[in-house]
């Protein structure tokens, strides 16, 4: 949905720990005001690697650049980073400015992000140099990494056999479900991280709709914790927040399905949403500045529990900026610098190759063109994926294009004979459900997923909200989709 009304780095492994700010400056001896100050953290630590971040201080005179290095001392390897230009030699890491960021005024402050990997020991630096003059910190360990909270729930762990997706039990499973907005919104507008409760009560009155699939619309800038971010909404709080929620609807027996919905990245284009670099608005395509390291993050964090799955990105549209059709399937696939859109993207191809460079094996799922409406050519562009585990995504609301049983005949049918087809958004805007009753009827007559949007509590007028209460109280829209998903699972 492109959207939501609203009313009034890398990470690994299944134990990621959210380990906090490991240094804090310290004022010298004599009292003087340190040159500059570093302030290190490791946003979440797993098995092999980490996701950590520096915000460095100037205390002196402003600086036209700025390049600041350290040493690592457990043989740790950056892999890659944001907002700065990361590099190593030896133990030696280098983050020097991008040329955007480098005027840094007295007092100022910058934060860069990056992803690395360690083993046997993950010591934090002790020195750190600013333009080659030493910062001034204290070293106290990091605390010690905690396990997520775990799960009592029996969430099957999907994966792809032919054009199905079946259980460990090799039983075919059908996606069907809900969509719980307010994740992708609410840290960037500084009000919180969900919108509406996201408690134990608030998860079983989903479950209790007989769904059992909950797809979590996700924040790049709030995840990778950029510094735009309220702190309290952002990087680890963002982190801790998202797995809790994912293990509540773990523990209800449901799948998690977690996606990228908005990400940076100026798009002023035919249908834009917004104007703003930031990532306050749907953009066209993921960008390849973030959107690589929010899903390497992502899938390193989920990567030993594969009952989660992945949407790569929620609505892509760079049909609406380019001027062919094929321009606009080799801009989804391959990104790069794509016609009319101004800032350089990461395509589907690149973002498969984030999720399964951490090892993750986890079911992905990549919706098309006309935000995720077209899948007309969906099988000639389709990402390569060595796991074989890559479903094709599609929303179909009333107002959209392609809305009719025709149209889901000639381009989906083709499709869903190939792949596993999973319609991650349904829904209309009028406050009934006469449109999601024909759609479901299509899907279930050909065992196909499909999720309705939103378990918000909106207007059902202004945007298709399924509740009036996160008791679990349905609109008159709301009640079509949740009679029907009784009916089919008791």
């Amino acid at each position: 949905m492109r959207h939501p009304p609203r009313s009034g780095l890398l990470v690994v492994g299944a134990a990621v720990a959210l380990v906090g700010t490991a240094i804090a400056p310290v004022v010298t001896a004599s009292g003087a005001t340190p040159a500059c100050t570093v302030d290190y953290s490791v946003t979440s630590q797993w098995d092999t690697g980490f996701q950590g971040g520096v915000k460095i201080t100037n205390s002196r005179a402003a600086l036209s650049s700025w390049s600041l290095t350290f040493d690592f001392a457990g043989g740790q390897k950056v892999s890659q980073g944001w907002n700065a230009k990361w590099s190593q030699s030896a133990a030696t890491v280098t983050a020097a400015n991008e040329s955007w960021n480098g005027s840094l005024g007295s007092g100022a402050s910058v934060s860069a992000g990056f992803l690395a990997s360690w083993s046997g020991s993950n010591a934090v630096p002790t020195t750190f140099k600013l333009n080659g003059t030493t910062c001034n910190v204290d070293t106290e360990p990091s605390p010690t990494p905690t396990d997520p909270p775990p799960t009592t729930g029996t969430a099957p762990k999907l994966h792809v056999l032919g054009n199905k997706l079946v259980d460990a039990d090799g039983a075919t499973r059908r996606l069907l479900g809900v969509n719980r907005s307010g994740g992708e919104f609410m840290c960037v507008q500084g009000y919180g991280i969900f919108d509406g409760p996201v408690d134990d009560a608030s998860v079983k009155a989903i479950a209790d709709w007989k769904a059992n699939t909950v797809r979590i619309p996700l924040n790049e800038e709030c995840w990778l914790g950029l510094s735009n971010i309220k702190p309290e909404y952002a990087g680890a709080n963002y982190i801790a927040a998202v797995k809790d929620l994912v293990a509540k609807v773990e523990a209800h027996g449901m799948t998690p399905l977690v996606e990228l919905h908005w990400n940076y990245g100026q798009y002023t284009g035919n249908s834009a949403g917004c104007s703003d670099v930031h990532a306050t608005c749907q953009k066209p395509m993921p960008d390849a500045q973030y959107s690589p390291a929010f899903w390497s993050s992502v899938a390193s964090t989920f990567k030993d529990d594969q009952a989660v799955a992945f949407d790569l990105f929620n609505e892509p549209y760079p049909d609406r900026a380019t001027s062919t059709t094929a321009q606009a399937w080799a801009c989804w696939k391959d990104g790069g610098t794509c016609p009319g859109i101004g800032y350089e993207v990461a395509g589907m191809q690149d973002l498969v190759d984030a999720v399964r460079g951490t090892g993750a094996k986890n079911l992905i799922l990549a919706g098309g063109l006309a935000y995720s409406n077209d899948l007309s050519q969906w099988l000639t562009y389709k990402p390569s994926d060595p796991t074989g585990n890559l479903v094709a995504a599609f929303h179909t609301y009333n107002f959209n294009t392609c809305a009719s049983e025709s149209c889901w005949n000639s381009t989906l049918a083709p499709v869903a004979a190939q792949v596993p087809l999973v319609a991650g958004e349904i829904g209309e805007n009028t406050c009934s459900h006469g449109f999601i009753d024909t759609a479901m009827k299509w899907f279930d007559d050909r065992g196909l997923s499909y999720l309705g949007w939103t378990w918000n509590t909106w207007d059902c007028s202004s945007g298709p909200s399924l509740i009036s209460d996160y008791d679990g109280t349905p609109t008159s829209y709301g009640v079509g989709l949740r009679d029907h998903l009784r009916a089919l699972n008791g």
